[in-house]
């Protein structure tokens, strides 16, 4: 049940809308049976990617916001009872990555390490600058940032337009050695990543990828992408999808490079936070399932997305693609927008909403 706590107002696209934690709607949320939804966190301005570290600390990002939270469920009741702001004030910090007992933090331009957090908490560790040879353009600029399995910190960067031809490494994902400082273009023809992830077994990069906007409600699809070789081509700003031409600007050479996409996931959607579910909570069916989390649609005549949507493997091959939380979107009122998606060790998922200002919990009952 949901605990009665302070005003949460929540600001996005230039409405105003307030909510008391205890008046967000969460029974219009529909689950599979067995599934329920909780409130982890509230008050959290913004909330954007998710971390955890080692010692079951939730770290938070932001993007209109600038902060850094820390939210600590010190009585194991899978629900935050402190938080703390790490920082303020920063260039849309949207994305987060824990790594080897330190929490990296990516600016638009930059990505900063905090040494040794958990043990510090409370206590503030002094940030470490970590890279500062990105992009500053705050088009598309905010990240998503994750490690992979070669250690390296994988982090894309947007087109700085709706639709534009761009130099390298704008519209791309690179991965950074953090002790080099050597770059690498993963994938490149990437119009704006916020969310990707490592396949449990081979280890490969899978991403969601934002189509442009202006040619119609139903056109470009958001994209499932998978990475099978460094540097391969996804399309923007010349194809879209599997072999949509864009209809102001043609390259008939990149073009052909374009890799198309491993699932077409819907115009406008706004697919943004995803994860390889590899926990135990959740019925053997999920394992190795993907939840992508669409934050919703804001352009489109009538609304898309606003849910949390399922994809379901075999191999590498989607064989169904289905909706697993929805009822954020009443009708065309949207009263959340979710932007993450993250597992914790017991094998429930944290949900990050940067329109309501918090963090739900979605756990599992056996039948």
């Amino acid at each position: 049940m949901i605990k009665p706590t302070t005003l949460l107002t929540a600001l996005t696209c230039g409405l105003g809308l307030s909510f008391s934690v205890s008046a967000l709607p969460l029974n219009k949320i529909q689950l599979p049976q067995g599934f329920s939804i909780d409130i982890y966190a509230d008050n959290i301005e913004n909330a954007r990617q998710m971390a955890l570290g080692d010692k079951g600390t939730v770290f938070v990002g932001s993007r209109k916001a600038g902060n850094v939270y820390a939210l600590i469920d010190s009585d194991n009741d899978y629900k935050a009872d402190k938080q703390i702001v790490i920082a303020k004030d920063l260039f849309m910090p949207s994305g987060l990555a824990f790594h080897n007992g330190s929490l990296y933090v990516a600016e638009v331009d930059k990505i900063w390490r905090y040494p040794n957090i958990e043990n510090s908490l409370p206590d503030i560790p002094t940030p470490e600058l970590v890279y500062d040879k990105l992009p500053n353009k705050a088009h598309h600029g905010w990240k998503f940032i994750a490690f992979g399995p070669d250690g390296h910190l994988y982090i894309p960067v947007g087109a700085p337009c709706n639709v534009c031809e761009s130099e390298l490494p704008f519209a791309s994902i690179l991965k950074l050695n953090i002790d080099t400082k050597q770059t690498t273009i993963v994938a490149k023809g990437v119009r704006n990543s916020v969310g990707f992830d490592f396949h449990p077994v081979t280890g490969d990069l899978w991403f969601t990828d934002n189509g442009r906007d202006m040619m119609g409600d139903d056109l470009p699809d958001d994209e499932l992408n998978h990475v099978t070789q460094t540097g391969q081509h996804f399309g923007f700003p010349y194809v879209h999808n599997t072999d949509i031409g864009d209809p102001d600007f043609s390259n008939t050479k990149t073009a052909k490079l374009n890799t198309p996409p491993t699932l077409a996931l819907g115009a406008h959607v706004a697919a943004l936070g995803m994860e390889f579910y590899q926990g135990t909570l959740f019925p053997t069916t999920y394992h190795h399932s993907i939840f992508i989390a669409q934050h919703g649609s804001w352009n489109r005549t009538n609304k898309v997305g606003y849910r949390i949507m399922q994809v379901v493997l075999e191999g590498n091959k989607v064989i169904d693609y289905q909706p697993f939380a929805t009822g954020w979107l009443d009708g065309e009122q949207s009263w959340g927008r979710p932007v993450d998606v993250m597992t914790l060790t017991d094998g429930s998922i944290l949900v990050s909403d940067d329109f309501a200002n918090a963090v739900y919990r979605i756990s599992y009952t056996k039948q």
